[in-house]
């Protein structure tokens, strides 16, 4: 659903420390919610005003009883005040409201292979969560935007309003002229009421989804036209960012195209619309029409620091997960969301490269392991919340994207990506439960992945090693002793996963697989000499923490000759020796001739960190690193430094920068070491604007850093 943005951190560290975590499991149980029928179709029409801030409508409902003698028929409706309902043959119907439900007497008793149509007529005379009316504001237009997810359709439509049902939709909405208007599915006309000054717009949704996924948008949009093929896809926008729209929203029929051979199994909506929504940060998904926040349209600088491109591939992913197949109740939340992550991983990689993926899943893993002991430690798959939001976190988003990436290497891709197809083919249009996917794994891979489903997605916590290495020189004999430790954690288990030995000798490597499944591992190699390096975990597929003990002279060799993960580690790794002249001296080759811009960044602080002062120089020329990224990093440990003839470094640096992340750091930096004299430059620098502000928030930073000095 809503996507979490993630701050991505250059340096990974290990962390080994076990913080108390919330004791989430004291929180209510919530099952799947019991129903007597099954909703299939809404004709919704409203009258909606946004001068007022209200609006008048009615639903017409079709159903089908799912048992015999169904008499009274409860909707969930919140907010909204019904005034008539009226069977199909336009007699008034008995009914009784409370602030949760609506409560319908029917005519008769129907029975399971009957069909009840019936009309609910109300109006809303106040804006709810569910439905915004936003007033207009700079740029921003005077606009309604929906905001159903997870149970909001209810403040604005009589429906049952739970995602084990899905339903088609026409969506009938009159407003005033100036207005254009967007929902689900196919426009099926637009009428101008000449005689008031109004149009109709008629959207029609012809392939069933739930509730949460319904999209009302209303507003003086600048509507984009672009395609995939025969598939429309527009960008609904405001008339300030036309611009920027071909580079922010370009990618997308590239995306939609991309995931329809990766899923194998072709985008299954009419048309693919996105619109901007004033109040949201990030994006939420519907169905054909997702919802992105105001801050995804950003200007040309933006995107080297804050790159929203990955917003835009998970709210397509959706298309797929969550959209076509949905979760049935929220403990089954990361269908949706940890297939969404990964897809916007696999999106990423193929776009931007191998190092480029390859750090985007780093990131999610350390995203996840920070919550995991800030927050709280629990299963994938858990029944214990009390809003559905509760189950969209760093569990059901990272940890699931990264076990997924576990499982399709323990399947191999090609079984893996066909599991998936078949998953989507078969539960098309239908909500679904983890069990569900569990033996579509088990029917297409003929292979029993229970074990692997009850370790990571029914049980909390993640493997933790403790690994050794000895070499027996007389017998040629490499021994690894692998323990894991994350059995001090309640009821997280010892793990069954297999895990690949990166063996380097040279320039030759060695790649060995072995089966861990007992707390502690001895595994014996026969090699010809002793190896330079022996990677763990090599590819990178395992979600975990470790410590791993190694000499100066092994990860100097891996900082050289490893992937940019194993890389990355032992960059930082070698701080534990940061008095060698050879570590500083592989720093410094690292800072300036790595090739991915995060193992470069990470040597630049170990630098600053340890030999700032000596260095000064060294870092002010990596400050001018093509990455604005590594810029920052520089910026950042040169401000540590506190050194006040630097100012005028930083003031240039904040002036000829086109990085609105470089720019705040040489503000802070300013702060750290000016006085009164820098406050006026730091005022005005503040005055620039920038993405979410953040050149006006260091600004602020380096005044109050400047007045507390003194």
């Amino acid at each position: 659903m809503k996507s979490i943005i993630l701050i991505s951190t250059f340096i990974f560290s290990t962390l080994i420390t076990y913080s108390q975590v919330s004791d989430v499991v004291r929180l209510p149980v919530s099952p799947e919610r019991s129903r007597d029928y099954d909703a299939i179709h809404y004709q919704i029409a409203l009258s909606v005003d946004l001068d007022k801030k209200v609006l008048e409508g009615e639903n017409t409902i079709t159903l089908t009883p799912l048992t015999n003698n169904l008499k009274s028929i409860k909707l969930d409706a919140k907010s909204l005040v019904a005034t008539d309902i009226l069977s199909n043959r336009g007699v008034p119907l008995e009914f009784s409201q409370t602030d949760e439900n609506l409560f319908i007497e029917m005519d008769r008793s129907y029975g399971y292979k009957d069909t009840i149509i019936f009309t609910v007529k109300y109006h809303l005379s106040e804006p709810t969560p569910g439905l915004r009316f936003i007033d207009a504001d700079g740029n921003r237009p005077e606009q309604v935007s929906s905001s159903c997810f997870p149970d909001n359709a209810r403040q604005w439509i009589p429906c049952y309003d739970f995602p084990n049902d899905k339903v088609t939709q026409d969506m009938i909405i009159t407003t005033q002229s100036k207005y254009k208007v967007l929902s689900n599915g196919t426009l099926i006309k637009k009428v101008d009421n000449n005689n008031n000054g109004t149009s109709t717009w008629h959207w029609r949704q012809e392939k069933p989804h739930p509730t949460y996924l319904i999209n009302l948008s209303i507003a003086d949009y600048l509507v984009v036209e672009d395609s995939l093929g025969n598939l429309p896809v527009n960008y609904w926008v405001y008339h300030s960012m036309a611009d920027d729209v071909e580079r922010v929203f370009g990618k997308t029929p590239t995306m939609i195209d991309f995931f329809n051979r990766l899923y194998n199994y072709k985008y299954p909506w009419a048309k693919y619309d996105q619109v901007i929504s004033g109040y949201l940060r990030g994006g939420a998904e519907a169905t054909s029409a997702t919802l992105l926040g105001e801050d995804i349209v950003t200007d040309k600088y933006t995107e080297q620091d804050y790159s929203r491109e990955y917003v835009i591939a998970h709210e397509i992913a959706h298309q797929w997960w969550g959209d076509l197949i949905t979760c049935s109740s929220w403990e089954h939340t990361w269908l949706n969301e940890s297939f969404g992550t990964y897809s916007d991983y696999l999106y990423k990689r193929y776009d931007k490269g191998k190092d480029e993926g390859d750090y985007e899943l780093l990131t999610k893993k350390n995203v996840y392991i920070e919550e995991s002991h800030n927050r709280f430690m629990r299963p994938i798959v858990f029944l214990n919340y009390e809003q559905p939001g509760d189950n969209f976190n760093r569990h059901t988003y990272q940890k699931g994207a990264c076990t997924l990436h576990l499982l399709r290497y323990i399947l191999g891709d090609d079984t893996f990506f066909r599991v998936i197809s078949a998953f989507l083919h078969k539960y098309e249009f239908q909500s679904v439960t983890t069990s569900d996917f569990i033996k579509c794994v088990k029917d297409v891979s003929g292979k029993n992945m229970d074990w692997f489903f009850d370790q990571y997605f029914y049980k909390p916590g993640h493997p933790v090693f403790n690994i050794s290495k000895t070499w027996n020189e007389t017998n040629k004999e490499l021994t690894m002793t692998i323990i894991q430790e994350q059995d001090k954690w309640e009821n997280v288990p010892i793990y069954t996963l297999p895990v690949r030995l990166g063996i380097f000798s040279g320039e030759s490597k060695v790649v060995k697989e072995y089966w861990l499944k007992n707390k502690t591992e001895v595994i014996k190699i026969r090699l010809d000499k002793k190896p330079d390096m022996v990677r763990f975990d090599d590819g990178n597929y395992i979600l975990k923490e470790w410590t791993y003990e190694k000499s100066q002279k092994e990860l100097l060799f891996q900082a050289n000759n490893d992937d940019m993960i194993g890389r990355l580690w032992a960059v930082n790794q070698l701080a534990k020796y940061e008095n060698d002249p050879k570590t500083l001296a592989l720093w410094k080759q690292v800072a300036e001739g790595d090739v991915f811009l995060a193992v470069r960044a990470a040597a630049v602080e170990q630098i600053g960190k340890y030999h700032g002062k000596d260095n000064v120089d060294f870092l002010k020329k990596c400050a001018g690193d093509e990455r604005s990224k590594v810029r920052a990093v520089a910026v950042k440990v040169l401000g540590e430094l506190k050194d006040s003839s630097n100012r005028d470094f930083y003031k240039k640096t904040f002036s000829t920068e086109n990085s609105y992340a470089v720019k705040a750091e040489a503000l802070i930096a300013i702060g750290k070491c000016g006085n009164k004299s820098d406050i006026s430059f730091l005022k005005n620098a503040g005055l620039q604007k920038s993405y979410r502000d953040v050149v006006a928030a260091a600004s602020q930073e380096a005044i109050q850093i400047v007045a507390g000095a003194e």
